[in-house]
């Protein structure tokens, strides 16, 4: 065989190809079947991690929307002379709501007095469509009977 750009033998020899050794051939079918199995748990981890970012976006979005729906209902509420004990209830963005407006009982304090400022539980309870609820709890002053 003589080589086309210098046309001796000796040319051909530096360009021959080595005949390829049976183990040095390409990749093996258990090498392609590990290096497969690494990448199929590469990707099965990575939807894992992804997967659990996404519900817990969800859930910090769900409890996000509750609480700015829970305070859309204490910014609503009427002045504190005119809540009245007793339960209101609702629904803003397909959020139910209910409101509860009980007399705030201390053992310290005497029930007979006559106190100028009487205090009020209001607890705020909102439930997502899901059925998961935020209840928000305050306390109202509420002038006494006295006045």
């Amino acid at each position: 065989m003589k080589c086309a750009s210098i046309g001796s033998r000796e040319g051909s020899r530096l360009f021959r190809s080595i005949p390829p050794d049976g183990a040095n051939a390409g990749f093996t079918l258990i090498e392609a079947l590990v290096a497969l199995s690494i990448v199929a748990i590469m990707m099965a981890s990575i939807g894992n991690l992804i997967g659990s970012s996404a519900r817990g976006v969800r859930t910090i979005d769900g409890r996000l929307t509750r609480l700015e729906t829970a305070r859309a209902v204490m910014t609503a509420l009427p002045d504190r002379g005119q809540l009245a004990p007793g339960t209101l209830s609702g629904m803003i963005a397909e959020h139910p709501w209910r409101v509860d407006v009980l007399p705030f009982a201390t053992q310290t304090a005497d029930q007979r007095s006559a106190a100028r400022w009487m205090p009020q539980a209001v607890i705020v309870t909102v439930q997502s469509p899901s059925g998961a609820a935020t209840q928000i709890s305050t306390i109202r002053l509420q002038r006494g009977d006295s006045q």
